[in-house]
Protein backbone atom coordinates (compact mmCIF):
# COMPACT_ATOMS: atom_id res chain seq x y z
CA UNK A 1 0.00 0.00 0.00
CA UNK A 2 1.25 3.52 -0.96
CA UNK A 3 2.09 5.76 1.91
CA UNK A 4 -0.43 8.20 3.24
CA UNK A 5 0.88 11.52 3.54
CA UNK A 6 -0.64 14.54 5.94
CA UNK A 7 -0.45 16.37 3.07
CA UNK A 8 -2.91 14.34 1.01
CA UNK A 9 -5.23 14.00 4.03
CA UNK A 10 -5.60 17.69 4.25
CA UNK A 11 -5.61 18.36 0.12
CA UNK A 12 -8.94 15.55 0.14
CA UNK A 13 -10.10 17.84 3.26
CA UNK A 14 -10.03 20.90 1.12
CA UNK A 15 -11.50 19.29 -1.52
CA UNK A 16 -14.76 17.15 -0.04
CA UNK A 17 -15.27 18.93 3.46
CA UNK A 18 -14.45 15.74 4.91
CA UNK A 19 -13.17 14.92 8.16
CA UNK A 20 -9.94 14.24 8.56
CA UNK A 21 -10.28 10.77 9.72
CA UNK A 22 -13.08 10.12 6.68
CA UNK A 23 -10.22 11.25 4.52
CA UNK A 24 -7.64 8.99 5.64
CA UNK A 25 -9.80 5.89 5.36
CA UNK A 26 -10.79 6.80 2.11
CA UNK A 27 -7.00 7.17 0.61
CA UNK A 28 -5.88 4.20 2.34
CA UNK A 29 -9.46 2.51 1.09
CA UNK A 30 -8.44 3.38 -2.70
CA UNK A 31 -4.73 2.93 -2.32
CA UNK A 32 -3.69 6.80 -2.51
CA UNK A 33 -5.84 7.42 -5.55
CA UNK A 34 -6.96 10.90 -4.82
CA UNK A 35 -10.00 10.81 -7.88
CA UNK A 36 -11.04 7.15 -5.71
CA UNK A 37 -10.64 8.46 -2.81
CA UNK A 38 -13.37 11.06 -3.63
CA UNK A 39 -15.73 8.68 -5.36
CA UNK A 40 -15.10 6.34 -1.90
CA UNK A 41 -16.48 9.61 0.04
CA UNK A 42 -19.13 10.17 -1.85
CA UNK A 43 -20.69 6.93 -1.85
CA UNK A 44 -20.04 6.66 2.09
CA UNK A 45 -22.14 10.23 1.89
CA UNK A 46 -25.09 8.41 -0.13
CA UNK A 47 -24.82 5.15 2.27
CA UNK A 48 -25.09 7.08 5.67
CA UNK A 49 -27.63 8.37 4.13
CA UNK A 50 -29.88 5.63 3.30
CA UNK A 51 -29.38 4.93 7.26
CA UNK A 52 -31.19 8.53 7.71
CA UNK A 53 -34.25 7.51 5.46
CA UNK A 54 -36.46 8.33 8.91
CA UNK A 55 -35.82 10.88 9.73
CA UNK A 56 -37.18 14.44 8.77
CA UNK A 57 -35.53 17.05 7.17
CA UNK A 58 -37.70 19.88 7.47
CA UNK A 59 -35.45 22.92 7.42
CA UNK A 60 -33.57 24.13 4.94
CA UNK A 61 -33.08 26.91 2.05
CA UNK A 62 -34.84 28.16 -0.70
CA UNK A 63 -33.90 30.20 -3.76
CA UNK A 64 -35.72 31.36 -6.57
CA UNK A 65 -34.14 33.77 -9.51
CA UNK A 66 -34.59 34.84 -13.05
CA UNK A 67 -32.36 35.30 -15.99
CA UNK A 68 -30.96 38.62 -16.84
CA UNK A 69 -33.96 39.25 -19.21
CA UNK A 70 -36.52 38.20 -16.51
CA UNK A 71 -38.23 35.66 -18.63
CA UNK A 72 -36.98 32.41 -17.11
CA UNK A 73 -36.88 32.15 -13.52
CA UNK A 74 -36.36 28.66 -11.04
CA UNK A 75 -36.73 27.88 -7.52
CA UNK A 76 -34.99 24.95 -5.21
CA UNK A 77 -35.04 23.98 -1.98
CA UNK A 78 -32.20 21.98 -0.95
CA UNK A 79 -33.82 20.53 2.68
CA UNK A 80 -31.28 19.32 5.68
CA UNK A 81 -32.64 18.39 9.11
CA UNK A 82 -31.14 21.63 11.63
CA UNK A 83 -31.79 25.11 11.53
CA UNK A 84 -27.91 25.35 12.58
CA UNK A 85 -26.83 23.61 8.69
CA UNK A 86 -29.35 25.78 6.88
CA UNK A 87 -27.80 28.86 7.89
CA UNK A 88 -24.39 27.32 7.45
CA UNK A 89 -23.07 29.62 5.05
CA UNK A 90 -21.27 26.53 2.72
CA UNK A 91 -24.73 24.93 2.81
CA UNK A 92 -26.43 28.42 1.14
CA UNK A 93 -23.85 28.66 -0.76
CA UNK A 94 -24.14 24.86 -2.37
CA UNK A 95 -27.86 25.48 -2.93
CA UNK A 96 -27.04 29.19 -4.78
CA UNK A 97 -24.93 27.04 -6.84
CA UNK A 98 -27.77 24.28 -7.95
CA UNK A 99 -29.89 27.14 -8.69
CA UNK A 100 -27.22 28.50 -11.02
CA UNK A 101 -27.07 25.36 -12.60
CA UNK A 102 -30.56 25.16 -13.05
CA UNK A 103 -31.27 28.60 -14.49
CA UNK A 104 -28.52 27.79 -16.79
CA UNK A 105 -29.86 24.62 -17.64
CA UNK A 106 -33.53 24.80 -17.61
CA UNK A 107 -34.04 21.11 -16.87
CA UNK A 108 -37.52 20.13 -17.35
CA UNK A 109 -37.96 18.13 -13.60
CA UNK A 110 -35.96 17.00 -10.34
CA UNK A 111 -34.99 14.55 -11.38
CA UNK A 112 -33.41 16.09 -14.52
CA UNK A 113 -31.86 18.79 -12.66
CA UNK A 114 -30.25 15.82 -9.79
CA UNK A 115 -28.45 14.47 -13.19
CA UNK A 116 -26.64 17.89 -14.21
CA UNK A 117 -23.18 18.64 -13.47
CA UNK A 118 -22.04 20.12 -10.52
CA UNK A 119 -18.42 19.69 -11.24
CA UNK A 120 -16.64 18.03 -13.80
CA UNK A 121 -17.06 14.31 -12.97
CA UNK A 122 -19.83 15.38 -10.04
CA UNK A 123 -23.44 15.37 -10.69
CA UNK A 124 -25.76 17.24 -8.38
CA UNK A 125 -27.19 13.80 -6.94
CA UNK A 126 -23.47 12.86 -6.10
CA UNK A 127 -22.69 16.52 -4.59
CA UNK A 128 -25.79 15.84 -2.46
CA UNK A 129 -25.08 12.54 -1.28
CA UNK A 130 -21.76 13.52 0.01
CA UNK A 131 -23.35 16.32 2.19
CA UNK A 132 -24.71 13.45 4.01
CA UNK A 133 -21.46 12.30 4.79
CA UNK A 134 -19.90 15.62 5.08
CA UNK A 135 -22.38 17.31 7.37
CA UNK A 136 -23.61 14.38 9.07
CA UNK A 137 -27.46 14.74 8.64
CA UNK A 138 -29.73 14.00 5.93
CA UNK A 139 -29.38 16.35 3.26
CA UNK A 140 -31.80 16.04 0.22
CA UNK A 141 -32.99 18.52 -2.86
CA UNK A 142 -36.51 17.96 -2.57
CA UNK A 143 -38.10 20.96 -5.30
CA UNK A 144 -37.56 22.45 -8.19
CA UNK A 145 -39.75 24.47 -10.36
CA UNK A 146 -39.52 26.67 -13.17
CA UNK A 147 -41.53 29.69 -14.47
CA UNK A 148 -41.41 30.72 -17.93
CA UNK A 149 -43.62 34.52 -19.05
CA UNK A 150 -43.34 37.96 -20.42
CA UNK A 151 -41.72 38.93 -17.55
CA UNK A 152 -40.92 36.46 -14.38
CA UNK A 153 -40.57 38.56 -11.10
CA UNK A 154 -39.64 36.68 -7.12
CA UNK A 155 -39.28 36.89 -3.78
CA UNK A 156 -37.31 35.42 -1.20
CA UNK A 157 -37.56 36.04 2.20
CA UNK A 158 -34.97 36.91 4.82
CA UNK A 159 -34.70 33.86 6.11
CA UNK A 160 -34.24 31.62 2.67
CA UNK A 161 -37.10 29.47 4.21
CA UNK A 162 -39.92 31.08 1.60
CA UNK A 163 -39.51 31.92 -2.11
CA UNK A 164 -41.72 32.73 -4.94
CA UNK A 165 -41.90 33.08 -8.78
CA UNK A 166 -44.65 35.35 -10.58
CA UNK A 167 -45.11 35.45 -14.20
CA UNK A 168 -46.75 38.58 -15.60
CA UNK A 169 -48.35 38.74 -19.17
CA UNK A 170 -46.62 41.83 -20.25
CA UNK A 171 -43.01 43.28 -19.86
CA UNK A 172 -42.87 46.87 -18.89
CA UNK A 173 -40.30 47.81 -17.00
CA UNK A 174 -39.18 48.74 -13.72
CA UNK A 175 -42.68 49.89 -12.84
CA UNK A 176 -43.93 46.08 -14.12
CA UNK A 177 -41.21 44.51 -12.40
CA UNK A 178 -42.32 46.43 -9.25
CA UNK A 179 -46.00 45.02 -9.63
CA UNK A 180 -43.85 41.95 -10.15
CA UNK A 181 -41.99 41.54 -7.01
CA UNK A 182 -45.66 43.40 -4.83
CA UNK A 183 -47.45 40.85 -6.10
CA UNK A 184 -44.82 38.00 -5.49
CA UNK A 185 -45.03 39.29 -1.88
CA UNK A 186 -48.60 39.36 -1.81
CA UNK A 187 -48.16 35.36 -2.47
CA UNK A 188 -45.58 34.83 0.09
CA UNK A 189 -47.93 36.63 2.94
CA UNK A 190 -51.38 35.43 1.76
CA UNK A 191 -50.33 31.69 -0.01
CA UNK A 192 -53.44 32.01 -2.84
CA UNK A 193 -54.14 28.60 -3.92
CA UNK A 194 -54.65 28.99 -7.89
CA UNK A 195 -54.08 32.47 -9.57
CA UNK A 196 -57.75 32.76 -9.98
CA UNK A 197 -61.13 30.92 -9.39
CA UNK A 198 -61.00 29.64 -12.66
CA UNK A 199 -58.08 27.22 -12.43
CA UNK A 200 -58.88 25.99 -8.35
CA UNK A 201 -58.26 22.61 -8.47
CA UNK A 202 -61.79 20.76 -8.40
CA UNK A 203 -60.83 18.71 -5.73
CA UNK A 204 -60.24 21.91 -3.58
CA UNK A 205 -64.18 22.59 -4.68
CA UNK A 206 -65.13 19.64 -3.91
CA UNK A 207 -64.19 19.35 -0.57
CA UNK A 208 -65.03 23.23 0.15
CA UNK A 209 -68.50 22.22 -0.89
CA UNK A 210 -68.81 19.77 1.14
CA UNK A 211 -67.52 21.99 4.00
CA UNK A 212 -70.21 24.56 3.18
CA UNK A 213 -72.85 22.34 3.51
CA UNK A 214 -72.34 20.19 6.66
CA UNK A 215 -71.40 23.56 8.06
CA UNK A 216 -75.24 24.78 7.31
CA UNK A 217 -76.72 21.36 7.99
CA UNK A 218 -75.26 21.60 11.50
CA UNK A 219 -77.19 25.43 11.74
CA UNK A 220 -79.65 23.34 11.39
CA UNK A 221 -80.40 25.02 7.32
CA UNK A 222 -83.09 22.56 5.57
CA UNK A 223 -81.39 20.03 3.29
CA UNK A 224 -82.76 22.09 0.26
CA UNK A 225 -81.28 24.62 1.10
CA UNK A 226 -77.11 23.55 1.67
CA UNK A 227 -76.25 24.08 -2.36
CA UNK A 228 -77.18 27.41 -2.70
CA UNK A 229 -75.55 28.48 1.12
CA UNK A 230 -72.76 26.52 0.14
CA UNK A 231 -72.16 27.98 -3.23
CA UNK A 232 -72.08 31.26 -1.04
CA UNK A 233 -69.61 30.42 1.24
CA UNK A 234 -67.25 28.60 -1.69
CA UNK A 235 -67.23 32.08 -3.58
CA UNK A 236 -66.35 33.66 -0.17
CA UNK A 237 -63.51 31.18 0.01
CA UNK A 238 -62.53 32.21 -4.18
CA UNK A 239 -62.18 35.91 -2.81
CA UNK A 240 -59.87 35.21 0.47
CA UNK A 241 -57.79 32.35 -1.25
CA UNK A 242 -57.40 33.03 -5.10
CA UNK A 243 -54.16 35.50 -6.00
CA UNK A 244 -56.32 38.15 -8.16
CA UNK A 245 -59.37 38.27 -5.70
CA UNK A 246 -58.06 38.40 -2.45
CA UNK A 247 -56.91 42.39 -0.93
CA UNK A 248 -54.08 43.67 -2.14
CA UNK A 249 -51.87 43.46 1.31
CA UNK A 250 -50.29 46.89 0.76
CA UNK A 251 -53.93 48.48 -0.25
CA UNK A 252 -56.63 46.78 0.96
CA UNK A 253 -59.12 48.75 -0.96
CA UNK A 254 -58.69 47.14 -3.67
CA UNK A 255 -57.66 43.39 -4.86
CA UNK A 256 -55.01 42.33 -6.76
CA UNK A 257 -56.40 42.20 -9.86
CA UNK A 258 -57.72 45.70 -9.80
CA UNK A 259 -53.98 46.85 -8.80
CA UNK A 260 -52.64 45.36 -11.84
CA UNK A 261 -55.04 46.84 -13.90
CA UNK A 262 -54.89 50.36 -12.94
CA UNK A 263 -51.16 49.91 -14.43
CA UNK A 264 -52.44 48.66 -17.62
CA UNK A 265 -55.74 47.52 -18.25
CA UNK A 266 -54.45 43.62 -19.67
CA UNK A 267 -52.11 43.49 -17.02
CA UNK A 268 -52.75 40.07 -14.87
CA UNK A 269 -50.14 36.94 -13.17
CA UNK A 270 -50.19 33.86 -16.07
CA UNK A 271 -48.76 31.45 -12.70
CA UNK A 272 -46.50 31.56 -9.55
CA UNK A 273 -44.67 29.04 -7.85
CA UNK A 274 -44.04 28.78 -4.17
CA UNK A 275 -41.67 26.91 -1.85
CA UNK A 276 -41.88 27.35 1.96
CA UNK A 277 -39.96 25.49 4.47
Amino acid sequence: MSKISVADIQKLRETTGAGMMDCKKALEESAGDFEAAKDYLRKKGIAKAAKREDREASEGVVIAQTNAGQTQGILVALNCETDFVARNENFIAITQKIANIALENMPSSLEGLMALAYEPGVTIADKVGEQNGVIGEKIELTRYESLSAAQVLTYNHSNNKRSVLVGLNKAGGEQFAQAGRDVAMQIAAMNPVSVSKDDVDPAIIEKEMEIGKELARNEGKSEDMLEKIAAGRLNKFFQENTLLSQKFVKNGDVTVEQYLKGLEKELTVTAFKVVAL
